[in-house]
């Protein structure tokens, strides 16, 4: 069997905070004084912000995120990332920074220097939060991206619930940021259905959609995502523990794929969710029956579909083909 560790990948959908290990947080909240937060016990979305907002708090000192920046770049490289793109709202943070441009000069010097001891390339995507940022906040979390386009950010994302906060008032913001040459990444088809999808990929011009599995519901939604080449960083535990889905077993990702739709695979959350990147392609073979061809397909897509330099992709796609020829494993060799 190929060691799905080997095999080369990107990780497209990572909230920043939320990438830590457990240890990280238990230390965090014995350096700040408090108890350490609870990171489960939520069945749906409302629940889980309910977690996050508890565990926000921990963060008390620009050191804590470069701690963050150090091990979430570790851990990619042993699970085989090549190219990172992790997603970060720091206005929840101006406490310990004063501003969000320094909390994004923190993050991005720290990751241009780690990234590159650990052989991981490291772009980032600026987050709008659709529900406490304004269409007008939201055009301005979109210039601040464009001042750092050349030092790593490559992306605008929309965050947070679907239901009740669609993805049209923010046209202005991602026009702004697409016309800057960033990449459109808005949630959408996790919490809300079809018009969710819809309504990022013709009002936003969506590069990649995260989640996106709900355009399953709409068949000429699925016709369009082939016409376009979206790609959907699809988090499989993540749309199990939100109730997304009702089991593993009839999660659509299989059947996109078999559709043609561009699938990369991704971990969310993993604090809180449990499985790394790594895992959630183990777990996509041992309990969604992905193929090697299928997965490697998922690996491809998550280098093409990020804004990985032309080299790191070349690499990372000539190492998937090598892995996917290697029958060699297959025998135990």
């Amino acid at each position: 069997m190929r060691d799905l560790r080997s095999l080369p990948k990107g990780h497209l959908h990572l909230h920043f905070e939320l990438g830590m290990r457990p240890s990280t947080l238990a230390d965090l909240a014995a350096a700040a004084g408090v108890p350490t937060p609870r990171t489960t016990g939520f069945t749906e979305f409302g629940g889980f912000s309910e977690v996050i907002a508890g565990i926000l708090p921990v963060f008390r000192r620009p050191e804590d995120f470069e701690r963050l920046v150090d091990e979430m770049i570790i851990d990619a490289a042993d699970e085989g990332v090549t190219y990172l793109e992790p997603s970060f709202w720091p206005y929840v943070h101006l406490g310990v920074f004063g501003s969000a441009e320094a909390a994004w000069e923190t993050v991005l010097a720290r990751s241009d220097q780690v990234g590159a001891r650990y052989g991981v390339t490291v772009r980032w995507m600026a987050a709008v939060d659709r529900v406490f940022d304004s269409p007008e906040q939201a055009v301005s979390v979109a210039r601040l991206a464009l001042r750092y386009a050349d030092r790593g950010i490559v992306g605008l994302g929309l965050h947070n619930d679907e239901n009740g906060w669609p993805p049209e008032p923010f046209m202005a913001a991602f026009r702004i940021a697409r016309d800057g040459g960033l990449l459109s990444t808005p949630h959408a088809g996790e919490l809300d259905g079809p018009a969710s999808v819809r309504g990022a990929i013709e009002t936003l011009d969506a590069d990649r959609l995260q989640h996106g599995i709900r355009a399953m519901e709409d068949p000429r939604l699925v016709d369009t995502l082939l016409e376009r080449g979206t790609c959907l960083d699809v988090c499989p535990t993540s749309n199990l523990l939100l109730s997304v889905v009702p089991s593993m077993a009839e999660h659509p990702l299989p059947a996109l794929l078999r559709a043609g739709v561009r699938c990369s695979i991704n971990a969310d959350d993993p604090l809180l969710f449990g499985p790394t990147c790594l895992e959630e392609y183990e777990l996509c073979r041992s309990a969604l029956g992905l193929t090697d061809e299928e997965l490697a397909a998922c690996a491809r897509s998550s280098v093409e579909s990020g804004a990985a330099p032309i080299e790191v992709r070349t690499a990372a796609l000539a190492g998937i083909d090598a892995w996917l020829a290697d029958a060699g494993c297959l025998d135990g060799r």
